[in-house]
């Protein structure tokens, strides 16, 4: 099966966001992507950029089952149904993720903490980028 982990995040929320992507298999990291998304993002728009990012990433190796980890709880649930999409710019970024899963036959999303040792490293890879422009 096939991983992933994204991260996103705005300084200032809003302020400049930027978001960190890993996909891997079977505790390999297959692929690494971060990327500066803006300068008046909010962190929860950035946690949905990554989510996107990370779907593309792994359509690119497979098309079965997935399994994508995410520190933000607020997307999880909204994903899962548990609570309503009411933000328009949300609702946008919701219906683009809800496209990219028709890639595949079926996704699991996990919420993780933040200590997460892979939720760590797309951590990293995020600040990096906000670091990068400071």
């Amino acid at each position: 099966m096939i991983f992933t982990n994204s991260d996103g995040g705005a300084r200032g929320n809003p302020g400049p966001g930027a978001i960190g992507v890993i996909v891997r298999q079977d505790g390999e990291i297959l692929t690494r992507f971060s990327k500066r998304i803006g300068n008046f993002v909010t962190n929860n728009i950035a946690e949905y950029e990554a989510l996107i990012k990370a779907l593309e990433l792994a359509s690119n190796y497979t098309n079965k089952e997935l399994m994508c980890f995410l520190d933000s709880e607020l997307v999880v649930k909204q994903l899962m149904g548990e609570y309503q999409v009411r933000n328009p710019k949300l609702m946008e970024l919701f219906l683009k993720v809800q496209k990219l899963q028709e890639k595949f036959e079926k996704i699991i999303y996990k919420h993780v903490s933040r200590e997460d040792r892979f939720q760590k490293i797309v951590d990293g890879l995020l600040n990096d980028e906000l670091d990068k422009r400071e």
